[in-house]
């Protein structure tokens, strides 16, 4: 059956609330015509009107330019509920509890790198491990581990792997406040402990990447950014498999738990998927604040990994990363659910607000913000795929109205990896990389036999949506506005 869309304005669809019965509030859908008949060819709309259905939603379920379906919320869904009285799912933040992007700039322009770029690739690969289930450099005591879980990044600062400057320039200060480590099931914590430090596999990238173009001068030069040919570092990983293994854990809580209630349970067979539990019982409590914990690993797992880039640096370059101005402009979550005050009919309301594959995104003013970038707004970071440019953004009114201060996050899947893989080879994808004068390092890999590169096949650019058209989307639907664009000269995966 057709989903009936309703075109709002420019890029912005509406599924009316009296399509299902079921639905709590309409859902929006961000996209242009093309994007739109991509979302129609999955489960992408049915998940995103599925999502109306939980109990305490505010405003709309809705879907970012890069939507596409994911497990429960598509990827690229947002939804926020009352925190008091509305639902918390594992299925609207993740497996990849926190899964985000850092973006990291320097001084050096590409003259300055480019002699040393095989050295320094080789130096990033071996500092930083990548790949499926590798263990990181650090050691990690029970003790240590529940430290990094209550502080995040302020746990690698404080044990010099790190800079003071680099947790203003992080979301939250890389800390949510609520994380409690005794939230963690035994099984999980056994597979955090040795994996902090680390890329991880999939989608997971460091790109040592140069300014491509600078739409916004003025905004550009306050986030860091001055000339074409600058090179910076986009670093993109999460909580790795200690974070998979918790939400696996509470997803089994939550679906015996929902059999007890009547409302959830009707939620639990339209869609099991979307196991939920009310924020104010123990299990929704539970989880949120193991939630927080997983999100605090995955920045101190990015705070490590940049640690790892100033040193590679400064040993291949041998001059120091304060000389080179190795600063991180900003990190950002894009697997999360966050408490946050936003306003709903007119008054302020504490709400939930669930980011799956979805990139906050406030405006200039918002006390939320660094003082650093309360003036100009945050800065949004939307990767590309593999060889296509990157984007730095900023937020808009419009989003803080609509979105609860949300964008897209990057390109999103246009096909399978499994798909991807029939249909390209990785060592043909790192040619053309290589020709494109990109230096490629990747780990063999041992889940696909007949490609040891499949990693690279999985990933390649043809298997995303056009980055390009993604960011066009967001402008032309007012949720958020380019600053400046980036393209990778050497990329790092798993």
């Amino acid at each position: 059956m057709e989903v009936p869309l309703r075109k709002v304005r420019d890029c912005v669809y509406e599924i009316p609330q009296d399509y299902k019965d079921f639905m709590r509030v309409p859902a929006r859908v961000y996209a242009d015509v093309k994007l739109m008949e991509k979302m129609k060819q999955d489960m992408t709309l049915q998940q995103a009107i599925n999502v109306t259905s939980l109990p305490g939603i505010q405003k709309y379920s809705m879907v970012m330019p890069d939507g596409h379906q994911g497990y429960g919320f598509p990827i690229g869904g947002v939804a926020a509920t009352d925190f008091n009285n509305g639902v918390i799912s594992p299925g609207g933040v993740g497996y990849d509890i926190n899964c985000g992007v850092r973006l990291i700039r320097t001084n050096l322009l590409e003259k300055d790198v480019r002699p040393h770029l095989n050295e320094l690739m080789d130096g990033l690969f071996e500092s930083i491990p990548a790949g499926l289930g590798l263990s990181g450099k650090l050691r990690l005591s029970y003790k240590e581990l529940d430290e990094v879980l209550v502080a995040g990044s302020e746990w690698c600062v404080e044990h010099g792997y790190g800079w003071e400057d680099d947790l203003k320039r992080t979301e939250d200060g890389g800390r949510l406040a609520e994380a409690n480590p005794e939230k963690i099931d035994e099984k999980s914590r056994q597979r955090g402990a040795p994996q902090l430090g680390t890329l991880g596999s999939g989608n997971h990238f460091l790109e040592v990447q140069v300014v491509d173009e600078i739409f916004d001068e003025e905004l550009a030069k306050k986030f860091g950014i001055f000339d074409v040919g600058q090179v910076a570092i986009l670093i993109h990983t999460g909580g790795r498999g200690f974070s998979h293994g918790v939400c696996s854990y509470y997803l089994r809580v939550f679906e015996r738990e929902m059999r007890k209630d009547a409302t959830l349970n009707r939620i639990f067979e339209l869609e099991r998927e979307l196991a939920c539990a009310y924020l104010n019982s123990k299990v929704g409590m539970d989880y949120f604040e193991a939630m927080c914990a997983c999100a605090n690993y995955a920045w101190a797992n990015r705070q490590l990994a940049t640690h790892w880039v100033r040193q590679t640096f400064e040993r291949v370059l041998k001059n120091s990363a304060e000389s080179m101005e190795i600063q991180l402009v900003y990190d950002v979550a894009h697997n999360i659910a966050k408490r946050e005050v936003h306003e709903v009919d007119g008054a302020n309301m504490e709400l939930c607000v669930h980011r799956k594959g979805a990139t906050r995104a406030f405006i200039a003013g918002d006390e939320r913000l660094p003082e650093v970038y309360r003036g100009v707004g945050q800065p949004v970071l939307l990767p590309g795929s593999m060889g296509t440019r990157s984007f730095l953004l900023v937020g808009t009114e419009t989003a803080m109205r609509e979105t609860f201060g949300t964008c897209a996050h990057g390109s999103g899947r246009e096909m399978s990896r499994t798909r991807a893989t029939k249909i390209y080879k990785g060592e043909q994808v790192k040619r053309e990389l290589e020709r494109r004068n990109i230096v490629v390092r990747c780990r063999p890999s041992k889940r696909r036999k007949g490609d040891r590169l499949s990693e690279l096949a999985e990933e390649a650019a043809g298997a995303y949506k056009n980055p390009e058209v993604v960011v066009e989307c967001c402008e032309r639907a007012g949720i958020a506005k380019k600053v400046a664009a980036l393209r990778a000269i050497g990329v790092m995966k798993g």
